[in-house]
């Protein structure tokens, strides 16, 4: 993804060929200075809302372990003709059997702002991006060690609705 005028694209088409996975494809000019950025920027904020849907996917499988035995196995079985396969799906198949319980692994899950620029680029285009905000909001949300607002909303239902709640005891903190 590459930004710049036509010219200086072609004189350093060299430099391009040899980093790109191929000479002739996975790279090439979309526009002028900065466009490059630009589409790489799109790029990182679907990258967000595909790795969200493998993550809540994954999560479905891994919670009904009456169903399914092996995660790492539906992965694997899913990379050869399903149309869900990609390169991200071929890195959660490998990671998953290589730790299946990804001992050690934090659940907070950190962002480096492209998701936010592309959420902020949707507004101010008006251009309705849920799935991407949605994505990033899911991040946000898993940095809290608790939320206010779902106590809120727990309080809520229970004082107007009439549901419900268990008091948790020995609550612990995450690290």
């Amino acid at each position: 993804m590459i930004g710049g005028r036509p010219d200086v694209v072609e004189r350093c088409r060299p430099v391009f060929e040899t980093l790109a996975p191929s000479p002739d494809c996975g790279w090439g000019r979309v526009g002028p200075e900065g466009a490059g950025h630009y589409a790489k920027m799109v790029h990182n904020g679907i990258e967000y809302g595909l790795m969200q849907a493998y993550a809540e996917g994954m999560e479905i499988l891994h919670t009904r372990k009456d169903m399914i035995e092996d995660v790492a196995e539906v992965g694997r079985i899913w990379q050869h003709g399903s149309v869900v396969r990609s390169r991200l799906l071929d890195e959660i198949a490998e990671s998953l059997c290589a730790d299946p319980d990804m001992q050690g692994m934090p659940d907070s899950v950190t962002d480096s702002g492209e998701g936010r620029w592309t959420v902020a680029e949707a507004i101010d285009l008006n251009v309705p991006a849920p799935v991407i905000t949605m994505s990033l909001l899911a991040r946000l949300s898993s940095r809290q060690d608790t939320s206010y607002a779902s106590k809120l909303l727990v309080m809520m239902r229970n004082r107007f609705g009439g549901h419900p709640y268990e008091r948790l005891l020995n609550v612990v903190k995450k690290p």
